[in-house]
């Protein structure tokens, strides 16, 4: 990252990011400095001054004809009324620029003289290395976000130019594709190629690693082996070796195997909220908003719980600790099964008393 030392190499720096004339690590710097620039409680402006420079920065928005989202809006609030998620980084780095005289003090805390990314540029290539000891996010050139861990890189082209955008992965990522369908995004790794069309999932596959994993947070992901992968696959259209993951599943790859198992990720997040208080219900109502919230599939036998009621209220337990709970209630358990669960019941018994 560029040593900054005074206000004024610091507006240079944002213009000519601003006009599209920075060098790739000088970009990674900008974006790395307005990411953390976001997670900052201190970088807030003197509320006296706040309509003028709201005032300022569309006025240079226009003159300069940056691009911004037709919905965005600027939001008059005391607390970070310029953090509004609407507005592109170009209007945060305008505004900055426009009152840097009052922000400067806070700018310095931001700026990191270290850089925890390590940038390689390599014939129109550039690769990113966390270095530091946490996860850390990186911006790519579509504007997708990656939750970089430690020790991992990441490799792409400089603009990910081309029909499809691929990138290289070495370590564990989280990835947040901005949608594209036109425009599939691949992450390889050594032994995984995974295909997105927009979507949140992890890649995990360190070098030499015995295991690969994907897991799904939202979206549709298609997963396949490198040394067999069609290219041309995605989400909608996947390969017939392929696998193809739904949000709260994962795959992994064993190398020595060379095969995929297909599984429900240790934790399923709540993807649908639903309620969760039931009096004298019937089971499979109970079972179906689960499934619903969680966008898991459940098995069981509707002939033999058909005439089954339960009373049973659910908080802030994780799925299986649900499951767990209505089990107990029956006096039924649970198995897992290619990333569905199955549901075994002899009917409307009571678990014995203990």
């Amino acid at each position: 990252m560029p040593e900054i030392v005074t206000e004024a190499e610091f507006q240079l720096l944002l213009q000519r990011y601003l006009d599209g004339l920075c060098t790739p690590q000088e970009r990674v710097a900008v974006e790395q400095w307005y990411d953390r620039l976001e997670e900052s409680e201190g970088m807030q402006l003197p509320g006296q001054n706040q309509e003028a420079v709201e005032d300022a920065i569309w006025h240079r928005l226009a003159t300069q004809n940056i691009p911004v989202a037709a919905e965005a809006k600027v939001v008059r609030h005391p607390a970070a009324w310029w953090q509004a998620p609407t507005l592109r980084i170009a209007a945060a780095l305008v505004l900055v620029a426009v009152a840097l005289a009052l922000l400067w003090p806070a700018v310095r805390r931001t700026w990191a003289p270290e850089a925890p990314i390590a940038v390689t540029v390599t014939n129109g290539w550039t690769k990113q290395t966390n270095t530091s000891q946490h996860p850390l996010a990186v911006r790519l050139p579509d504007n997708s976000r990656v939750t970089l861990h430690p020790g991992s890189s990441l490799r792409y082209q400089d603009a990910l130019a081309g029909a499809r955008r691929e990138v290289h992965l070495v370590g564990e990522a989280y990835f947040q594709v901005s949608k594209n369908p036109q425009r599939p995004f691949l992450v390889f790794t050594n032994q995984v190629v995974t295909t997105v069309l927009g979507t949140s999932f992890r890649v995990k596959a360190y070098h030499n690693a015995a295991q690969a994993s994907v897991s799904v947070r939202e979206g549709k992901v298609a997963v396949q082996t490198r040394a067999d992968a069609d290219l041309s696959a995605t989400p909608k259209r996947p390969a017939a070796a392929g696998v193809l993951l739904l949000p709260n599943q994962q795959a992994v790859y064993s190398a020595a195997k060379r095969q995929f198992t297909k599984e429900l990720v240790s934790q399923p997040a709540v993807l649908v909220p639903q309620p969760f208080e039931f009096e004298e219900r019937p089971v499979a109502e109970v079972l179906a908003a689960l499934e619903k919230a969680y966008g898991v599939d459940i098995v069981y036998d509707r002939a033999t719980l058909a005439h089954c009621t339960v009373s049973i209220t659910f908080y802030n337990e994780p799925l299986f600790g649900k499951l767990n709970l209505l089990c107990k209630s029956l006096g039924a358990n649970y198995s897992i099964s290619d990333a569905q669960i199955l549901l075994h019941s002899n009917g409307c018994q009571l678990a014995p008393a203990s």
